[in-house]
């Protein structure tokens, strides 16, 4: 998984973190959790703050 897979990203934080709100994450606390992800296998600097708001805009979206 790299940080172009979005939706695969995002469907992985959902199952690991279904307590969370995704409006009120961090992009601290998001760039982690990604990374965590056993199947990621990207480079940890390409997760800037344009590809972490995709993320937490997808996540959003995912949960309405």
């Amino acid at each position: 998984m790299r940080w172009t897979d979005i939706y695969d990203i995002v469907a992985e934080l959902d199952e690991r973190h279904p307590e969370v709100d995704p409006r009120y994450v961090r992009f601290t606390d998001l760039h982690n959790w990604v990374v965590e992800l056993p199947e990621f296998d990207d480079d940890h600097e390409h997760g800037g703050e344009k590809v972490l708001e995709a993320i937490q805009m997808a996540w959003i979206e995912e949960r309405e």
